[in-house]
């Protein structure tokens, strides 16, 4: 696999885990456009923090439109822009809201669900990073995003669980997973260069890069 035949890259993982800052290296190693969360746009999401049962559908509802309006400009702008990279993939939106949401509100968010993800277009590679609670809680703490210090650990666990739950048996796309506390993604050109390496050798199925079992 190679650039010219990657169009849409997705890079995955809880929160946490840098996948912001490998899609940002990415994108700026393929020349190519970017499509970002913005959690600071939605307006929900610090009251989700403070009151997750107040607060979840409405944040959540809130994220499905915004991922599904990011990726359909996709069907618009592929002729201009050949490569894309994106921080998220919108299945993902699913799966945080079986997380924070009672029955009655995952019902409805379903059906809405539903609607706004039909014919969205799906990626040509899917980056999945993985790394413990006890990472991610300090990558966490370092960032020092106010709202996000509300987070406790059994929330982060039940996160990293879910994300597990979800790759078991992605196959829509070729995946590739990557031990990311053992992997320097932000500062380290060899460590950044070996997955960049890597990207170019994919096939269909599923990949592993772990710097321990090198």
């Amino acid at each position: 696999m190679t650039g010219a035949e990657i169009g849409y890259i997705a890079v995955e993982g809880p929160i946490g885990v840098g996948k912001t800052t490998l899609a940002k290296r990415l994108a700026r190693s393929f020349g190519c456009e970017m499509l970002l969360e913005a959690p600071e746009e939605n307006p929900f999401l610090p009251r989700f923090y403070e009151n997750p049962r107040n607060w979840a559908l409405s944040t959540q509802l809130f994220f499905l439109l915004q991922r599904a309006r990011q990726v359909q400009q996709l069907r618009q702008e592929d002729m201009f822009n050949p490569v894309w990279v994106a921080d998220f993939l919108v299945e993902k939106d699913r799966m945080f809201a079986e997380l924070t949401l009672d029955p009655d509100e995952l019902n409805l968010y379903e059906q809405v669900y539903a609607h706004v993800i039909e014919d969205v277009r799906q990626p040509d590679l899917v980056i999945y990073l993985q790394a413990p609670v006890g990472v991610l809680q300090e990558r966490i703490s370092r960032r020092g995003v106010t709202y996000e210090q509300f987070m406790d650990r059994s929330y982060l666990r039940r996160l990293v669980e879910a994300y597990t739950r979800l790759f078991y048996n992605y196959d829509a796309a070729p995946l590739l997973i990557v031990n990311a506390s053992e992997i320097d993604l932000a500062d380290s050109e060899d460590d950044y260069n070996l997955l960049f390496e890597r990207l170019k050798t994919l096939q269909q199925g599923r990949h592993y890069l772990n710097p321990l079992a090198l």
